[in-house]
């Protein structure tokens, strides 16, 4: 059988990568196993551990890509011209709609791994990667305010983290009932409101 090219075992890592942190956030890190990991990257289930050591090591790869992408749209929303208020309001309408309840391997790792960090062992890799990622949220929501850093702009922060991932979370608890359209939509109200 001739050796895969160093250039295609490099994009096979990429394709197995893009698919866990789908797969991870959609089904949840013990809900996917590597023989699907592997399936929907194209690749059969014996190539996984000629790229990764452990399930493990791939979940918290996977979970760091998520949040590096996250932080990345989260400070393309971040304008000169607009103030703290008018930034929130545009991460609430790109954070609390439709798309990103129905499509939760496209969306945001926090709401979509949460559960599974949480019940991940202190000792696993993937704990630190998700505090450390969401350590990050928080600081491009502390960075909409022009005011100089504080607690109070930190716990302010907070509470607009919690009632994002909050509501996000609700929403796809109730999806198909009328209910979790109301949450989106009060949730960014709500957002929207505190903010001014």
């Amino acid at each position: 059988m001739p050796r895969v090219s160093r250039e295609q075992t490099d994009k096979n890592r990429l394709a197995i990568e893009a698919a866990s942190a789908r797969l991870f956030k959609q089904y949840g890190i013990n809900g996917v196993s590597v023989s699907d990991i592997m399936a929907a990257a194209g690749l059969t289930h014996g190539g996984f551990y000629g790229h990764f050591e452990s399930k493990d090591e791939l979940a918290a790869i996977a979970c760091a890509q998520s949040f590096e992408q996250s932080v990345a749209r989260w400070k393309a929303l971040i304008k000169d011209d607009l103030d703290e208020a008018a930034l929130v309001g545009a991460l609430a309408d790109h954070y609390l709609n439709e798309r990103q309840r129905d499509e939760p391997g496209l969306g945001c790792p926090v709401t979509g791994l949460a559960t599974d960090a949480g019940r991940e062992p202190d000792d696993k890799p993937v704990r630190k990667v998700y505090a450390q990622g969401l350590k990050s949220l928080i600081d491009v929501l502390m960075s909409f305010s022009r005011a100089r850093q504080s607690k109070a702009i930190r716990q302010r922060a907070l509470a607009r983290m919690s009632m994002l991932v909050g509501a996000l979370t609700l929403a796809r608890a109730v999806h198909g009932d009328p209910l979790s359209d109301e949450i989106l939509m009060a949730a960014r109200e709500s957002l929207r409101a505190a903010a001014k």
